[in-house]
């Protein structure tokens, strides 16, 4: 027997329990609101694959749910901070000019990201040399396993002369951008082949468009190299003292001023300008008439919420995904390891083969108190 409320309840005339569930079957069959709130959502993950992939023309970043959140955080940091690339790199390293020894803390979001991602991108020999002094120091001091971290690990590489700086080399993460707009226009056309229904089509095509036009504000580039060319000053990039690696970087013509680079995110001359400003507002502008677009679309929109889906998980991985230098318009060369057991080891054997830049490192790998004999040494490679 229905409890004594429920029978009461059921005498009205505008009871009724199947109304909560028509509109749940409703919402899932046609979720038109669904698309227009994820729209607002998500904007870091846009900035960040924005920052991987612009700066050297055309850049894949594909129209995905965020996208109106992101254009006015965009417009507010451009008018407000003077800047569109991400306030703080992912990864603190410091920048150390290797020919007089002054050292900075980076503010390149590219130079964090090098660094970030250096053990996939860093040669194989190096990789063999870590080994070997991980397994030479379990030997020495007869330990049971290799050791976490031991000594230090200097690879010196070079700027690449067959590959032009500030000019991104496209791989895998470009190419899915490309591959996942076309995706995505497929998908929207279904509709319109199907049903006559173009109004998916449309949105598809305006969201690529403000995102390729997004990406392609010169900003991008202004504020990713805010550095001279043509530094024949060699560089030591490192996350600091403790850690099992350090990278030399050799000047030549094609180098790039790295000391620029790590305080290009706070420079001046990297400002945004008043276009950038006004193209942002603009933009903003049209992505939120987009959004109200979208709203009145009720037919077929798990077309519209698959096409942001394709975005999404495309922006997630660019935002994400490791990158070799080159990628990032520094192109580099490999050219030797040196590693070993002990870190002063491993200074004394680069200052033998780079007079100065063994004598550089010094205050930064090694804080102890020296020796008589290694100041001697010291004194010796002066």
């Amino acid at each position: 027997m229905a409890p004594l409320a429920l029978r009461l309840l059921s005498r009205n005339p505008d009871f009724d329990m199947s109304y909560t569930s028509d509109a749940l079957r409703g919402q899932w069959s046609k979720p038109s609101d669904a698309f227009s709130v994820l729209l607002i959502l998500g904007g870091d993950v846009i900035g960040r694959a924005l920052a991987q992939l612009t700066g050297s023309g055309f850049a894949p970043v594909t129209f995905s749910f965020g996208w109106v959140s992101y254009s006015v955080s965009a417009l507010l940091s451009a008018m407000g901070e003077n800047k569109l690339m991400p306030p703080n790199p992912d990864c603190k390293c410091k920048v150390i000019n290797a020919k007089n020894g002054y050292s900075r803390e980076n503010t390149s979001w590219i130079l964090g990201r090098i660094i970030r991602d250096y053990e996939f991108w860093m040669h194989p020999k190096i990789a063999e040399k870590t080994n070997e002094v991980l397994a030479k120091k379990m030997e020495e001091a007869r330990l049971p396993a290799k050791p976490s971290i031991s000594g230090l690990v200097v690879s010196i590489y070079e700027p690449d002369e067959t590959n032009e700086a500030k000019t991104v080399k496209n791989d895998i993460v470009y190419w899915s951008g490309v591959g996942s707009i076309l995706l995505q226009l497929g998908v929207a056309v279904i509709p319109l082949g199907l049903y006559g229904d173009w109004g998916v089509l449309v949105i598809t095509a305006a969201g690529v468009c403000l995102a390729i036009a997004t990406s392609l504000l010169p900003q991008w580039k202004r504020e990713k190299w805010a550095c001279r060319e043509k530094s024949k000053d060699p560089y030591i990039l490192t996350r600091g003292n403790g850690t099992q690696h350090a990278l030399i970087i050799l000047g030549n013509r094609h180098g790039l001023n790295l000391e620029d680079l790590a305080s290009g995110q706070d420079n001046v001359t990297a400002n945004a300008t008043p276009f950038t400003c006004v193209a942002l507002s603009i933009l903003s502008v049209l992505w939120i008439l987009l959004l109200i677009t979208a709203t009145g679309l009720t037919e077929n929109t798990w077309f519209l919420l698959a096409v942001g889906l394709i975005g999404i998980v495309q922006n997630t991985f660019a935002a994400s995904a490791a990158r070799r230098p080159s990628n990032f318009g520094i192109p580099l060369q490999f050219v030797e390891v040196i590693g070993e057991t002990k870190v002063m080891e491993t200074l004394y054997a680069v200052e033998e083969k780079y007079p100065g830049i063994g004598r550089n490192m010094l205050n930064e790998f090694f804080t102890g108190e020296l020796r008589p004999d290694e100041k001697e040494k010291w004194r010796i490679g002066t």
